[in-house]
């Protein structure tokens, strides 16, 4: 992603998780995200130091049992009902779909035909996005405030992307990989205007024995002591 808080169909504006150990997980990430000399993260609310939301940390409620523990990202779509119907058309199935008092969809969150859980939402609004959210903090070693990339490793690349593509309605980039002498296709969805904002890998070469799940990669300030305290707790 080229910058934070992107408004547009396929780009990935935040991701979240509810977990059943909410206090242990909320210290967990607030220690291990805020290191270096700019924290992207600021401790009490994980929220990074522009001031907006990017991830979030809610409790294993019973609203949300049924959820996965997985990272959850949001990605924006044109019309949240029409991309929840072609996942059920391609395989995938519906956990939660909120509607208003209109019944107008609001979002969703869906899983793939490989059960990797994801939300859908309406294009967010460009006034919505608070002034400077694209901006950076000078001498930083990452731009601040962002998922800096999302992938998903799964059996079968090519299907998956394809069930993206035509759910979220973005385009994508074939990338050429080998493996062994062997070549194959992974592939990045790329949001409106060009930008790959998240990878579909094949389960072969690095990625063997990676879980069917999107993975958030986040920038930290110190990458040695963000290992350091993931050990200690």
């Amino acid at each position: 992603m080229s910058r934070p808080f992107v408004p547009g169909v396929g780009a990935v504006f935040s991701a979240d998780i509810a977990v059943p150990q909410h206090a242990r997980e909320v210290r967990f990430y607030s220690r291990v995200l805020s290191t270096g000399e700019h924290p992207l993260w600021r401790e009490d609310d994980l929220m990074n130091n522009l001031g907006m939301p990017i991830i979030g940390l809610g409790a294993r409620s019973a609203d949300y049992a049924h959820l996965p523990l997985q990272w959850m990202p949001h990605i924006q779509v044109a019309d949240v009902a029409s991309s929840v119907q072609r996942a059920l058309d391609l395989g995938g199935s519906v956990l939660m779909h909120a509607k208003g008092d209109d019944g107008q969809s609001q979002w969703a969150v869906l899983l793939d035909p490989n059960a990797a859980a994801f939300g859908i939402i309406p294009v967010v609004p460009a006034e919505a996005i608070a002034s400077g959210a694209g901006a950076a903090v000078p001498g930083a070693a990452a731009p601040v405030g962002r998922i800096a990339w999302l992938d998903l490793t799964v059996p079968d690349a090519a299907a998956t992307q394809d069930f993206y593509r035509r759910v979220v309605e973005c385009s994508v980039q074939r990338v050429d990989m080998e493996d062994g002498g062997a070549r194959y296709a992974e592939y990045n969805l790329l949001g409106e205007a060009g930008n790959p904002a998240a990878g579909v890998c094949q389960a072969r070469g690095a990625n063997v024995g990676l879980p069917p799940v999107w993975m958030i990669y986040l920038p930290v300030g110190d990458l040695a002591d963000s290992l350091r305290r993931v050990q200690e707790e």
